[in-house]
């Protein structure tokens, strides 16, 4: 999406604006990006004449925020993955009861949502913008309601996503289940979960490449913040395979795939946890004046 007026060019993927464009009333111009707002509280500001612009930072208060919710978040992704990729080979090789690794695999659930309700708390308490060419803190808040904002969105959904999962993680401690309840209870949880997640990456690209995933555009932007969504992405996919594979036949009242359904889930993992190790390097890196 774009859109103009004469002191103002809009860049995204309809319906969000992701990349904002304007004139400043001193002269010159700024340009506010969504992730580098939300994820360093930066936007870059040229003077008239000149050939490049130059970051200007939120003030502290701001960039102790984001680089703490960050930090809480990539080290959350980094646990979970983690204990996602062990309980996935417990199950592989059968080391473990289906207990223990239920368990082990909702311990890494909780670390999951975690990171994912750091992530919207982020998203929430991002700096906005101003006229002038600053980006300005408000006022501390544990939720907000802005569907109207691709990052907050992408959040969101990533967040309900872990709740869902959340829902097959506890169910699987209950035992003596049939077929049909293991494919409600488990099996539909797991899947919704997946494609949450799908979706919360693919706005992700879309705030990131402001527009809708296009391979071209996005492959140039080699930033760590593009590498960041494209592997939690893969591993998204890789989870969606994995859920597919789990589901349990009524004719065998086995799993269709169960090699396919632990690898996918740990490989999958390892994803995030390869993300959240990447996450923690995209944090503001100084004070600077707003």
């Amino acid at each position: 999406m774009t859109g103009s007026r004469p002191d103002r060019h809009e860049e995204g993927a309809v319906p969000f604006t992701s990349r904002l464009t304007w004139a400043l009333p001193a002269g010159g111009t700024a340009v506010w990006e969504s992730r580098p707002a939300r994820k360093r509280g930066t936007l870059t500001v040229r003077a008239e004449g000149a050939a490049e612009g130059r970051p200007r930072t939120a003030d502290t208060v701001s960039l102790v925020r984001l680089a703490r919710l960050n930090g809480v978040a990539a080290a959350s992704f980094c646990l979970g993955g983690l204990l996602f990729a062990l309980g996935a080979g417990l199950a592989q090789y059968g080391t473990a009861g289906p207990i223990a690794v239920a368990s082990v695999y909702c311990t890494g659930g909780v670390f999951f949502t975690a990171g994912a309700y750091a992530s919207l708390l982020q998203a929430t308490n991002t700096p906005r913008r101003a006229d002038h060419g600053a980006l300005l803190t408000s006022d501390w808040k544990w939720w907000s309601y802005e569907p109207d904002r691709i990052d907050w969105t992408s959040t969101f959904v990533l967040f309900s996503g872990t709740l869902v999962f959340g829902v097959n993680l506890l169910d699987s401690f209950i035992q003596g289940l049939t077929v049909e309840q293991i494919n409600r209870l488990i099996w539909t949880p797991d899947l919704m979960g997946c494609v949450l997640f799908l979706i919360s990456g693919h706005l992700a690209f879309g705030e990131i490449c402001h527009g809708w995933p296009r391979p071209r555009p996005c492959l140039r932007a080699r930033s760590l913040g593009w590498w960041i969504v494209a592997v939690n992405q893969f591993g998204s996919w890789l989870f969606l395979v994995s859920a597919l594979a789990a589901f349990t036949s009524p004719e065998t009242g086995n799993q269709l795939d169960a090699d396919i359904a632990n690898w996918g889930t740990l490989a999958g993992a390892l994803c995030f946890t390869a993300g959240g190790a990447l996450q923690y390097f995209e944090r503001p890196e100084s004070a600077g004046e707003g």
